[in-house]
C-alpha cells in the first residue's frame, strides 16, 4: 500500500497545481516515506517543490519534547535554512506572521485515532487559519492504527479544548484526510483544501486492523511505541488524569496501570466478576512495575497490563478500551471507595476544570465512576447512543 506522501512523491501530477507556489509542512517524527526519510527530506528533494516554511506540532518537528507541557520553540532549519515554526509553543495556532511565510500548507501527519490525541486538534486550527488568511490546506493521509471503530462519549458543548478538538466520541475512527472534510464541514469554513488519499487501505483487515503490519512503526510521539498501545489508547489516555500511573517511565506506557498499594489481582477479578462484557476481544494480566520517571517514579506499582498483540486473543470488533478502563476505575472505587483517584492539576493549560472531565469531554465519566449506585448499563446506554449518531454523522467524510 501506499500513504498520502508516497503518491504525492511519486506523481507529478498530483503536485501541477502548486506550481509556482510557496509550500509549508507540517509534520511530526513519524512523518517519514516507506524508506524512512523524513518527509521534510523527502519534499526537500523536490526540484519542483518550493519549501519556505515547516511547522512542527506537539513534541516538536523531529521529537525532541518527552512530556506533555514541554515547548518546542521556533528554530530555522540547519541543513534547509526555513524557518520551523512551532504550534506548540508560545502559540497554538499559527500567527498571522506565520501564515504569511507559505501558499499551500502539506500536513503530514501520523493519527492514532482518538480525540484526545492533540495533533486533530492542530489540524482544525490551520484550517481555521488557511480559512481566516485565504491559503490552502492539503493532507497527506495516514492510516488510522485504531481502524475504524466507534467508543465513548461525545465532546460535550462548551468542553472544546486542545485535547478536545469538536463534538466526536473518544475513539472516532477516521483518518486525518477524512477528518479535514469533516472539520470544514462542521465549522463551515470557507477554504481550498485537498486529500491525497492512501492507496490500498484495509482498516477491516487482519491483522493491523487499520494499520498495515509490513510498514515500520515510528513513534508518532514519544510515548507511543506501537500498534498494541495506539488500540489501547482511547482508553489508557483517561489514566493522564487520575493518580494511577500510566507507565509512563516504563518501556510499555499507555498498555498498563497501576499504582503503589492497590490489589491488581482482585482488580481484575472485580472486573470480571461485575461486567465481564466490557473485557472482550484482549487479556489481562496482573503486573508489576516500578517507573523511572513521571508519576510514582522509582516506587512499586501494582498493575495491570492489557494484551492486544496475539491474534488469537485480540478481537478488534469486541475490544473496547474506553469501556474497559473506566471499569477498572469503577473496580477501584469498589476495592478503596476513598482512594484519590482524581487528579487535581493544570491539564493542557487548562486550570479551572478537572483533567478527568477535559480528556473525557464532559464530567459524565467521572460522575459514573464516583456514583456507588450508578451501573454499568446505565454508562453503556450513554455511550452507545453518541456512538451510533457519531457512525452516522461521519458516513459523508469517508474516504475509504
Amino acid at each position: 500500500m501506499k500513504f498520502g506522501i508516497e503518491r504525492f512523491l511519486e506523481d507529478p501530477a498530483l503536485r501541477a497545481p502548486l506550481a509556482g507556489r510557496r509550500i509549508a509542512l507540517l509534520a511530526h517524527p513519524a512523518s517519514v516515506t516507506r524508506d524512512l526519510t523524513h518527509s521534510l527530506d523527502a519534499l526537500a528533494a523536490l526540484p519542483d517543490v518550493k519549501l519556505t516554511a515547516a511547522f512542527g506540532p506537539q513534541h516538536g518537528l523531529r521529537g525532541d519534547k518527552q512530556d506533555n507541557m514541554v515547548e518546542s520553540p521556533d528554530y530555522l532549519d540547519p541543513r534547509l535554512g526555513i524557518p520551523v515554526f512551532s504550534l506548540y509553543g508560545e502559540v497554538r495556532r499559527p500567527t498571522d506572521a506565520m501564515m504569511d511565510t507559505f501558499d499551500v500548507l502539506l500536513v503530514d501527519l501520523q493519527d492514532l485515532g482518538c480525540r484526545i490525541y492533540t495533533f486533530i486538534t492542530t489540524l482544525r486550527y490551520v484550517l481555521e487559519a488557511a480559512a481566516q488568511h485565504g491559503k490552502a490546506v492539503w493532507v497527506l493521509d495516514r492510516p488510522n492504527p485504531a481502524g475504524r471503530p466507534v467508543e465513548g462519549l461525545t465532546l460535550r458543548e462548551g468542553w472544546e479544548s486542545f485535547v478536545g478538538a469538536g463534538p466526536m466520541p473518544m475513539r472516532h475512527g477516521m483518518t486525518m484526510g477524512e477528518l479535514g472534510n469533516w472539520f470544514i464541514a462542521t465549522l463551515g469554513l470557507t477554504v481550498e483544501y485537498r486529500a491525497i488519499t492512501m492507496e490500498g487501505w484495509a482498516p477491516d483487515a487482519a491483522p493491523g486492523f487499520g494499520w498495515p503490519t509490513e510498514r515500520t512503526w515510528v513513534n508518532p510521539s514519544p510515548n507511543a511505541a506501537n500498534l498494541w498501545m495506539a488500540r489501547a489508547y482511547a482508553g489508557t489516555v483517561m489514566l493522564e488524569g487520575t493518580t494511577l500511573s500510566e507507565g509512563r517511565g516504563t518501556t510499555r506506557p499507555l498498555e498498563l496501570f497501576g499504582a503503589p498499594g492497590i490489589d491488581a489481582r482482585r482488580l481484575i477479578a472485580d472486573m470480571r466478576r461485575t461486567t465481564p462484557q466490557w473485557l472482550k476481544g484482549c487479556v489481562l494480566r496482573e503486573c508489576f512495575f516500578e517507573p523511572t520517571f513521571h508519576k510514582h517514579a522509582g516506587q512499586l506499582c501494582a498493575g495491570v497490563q492489557i494484551h492486544v498483540e496475539d491474534p488469537t486473543h485480540y478481537d478488534h470488533t469486541a475490544f473496547q478500551p474506553w469501556r474497559l478502563q473506566a471499569l477498572a476505575f469503577k473496580a477501584l472505587r469498589l476495592q478503596a471507595p476513598d482512594y484519590p483517584l482524581w487528579r487535581d492539576f493544570a491539564y493542557e493549560y487548562e486550570h479551572d476544570r478537572l483533567a478527568i472531565d477535559l480528556i473525557n469531554g464532559g464530567p459524565a465519566l467521572r460522575e459514573w465512576v464516583d456514583d456507588p449506585e450508578a451501573s454499568a448499563e446505565e454508562l453503556d446506554a450513554l455511550a452507545a447512543a453518541d456512538e451510533a449518531a457519531w457512525a452516522q454523522a461521519r458516513r459523508p467524510y469517508l474516504l475509504y
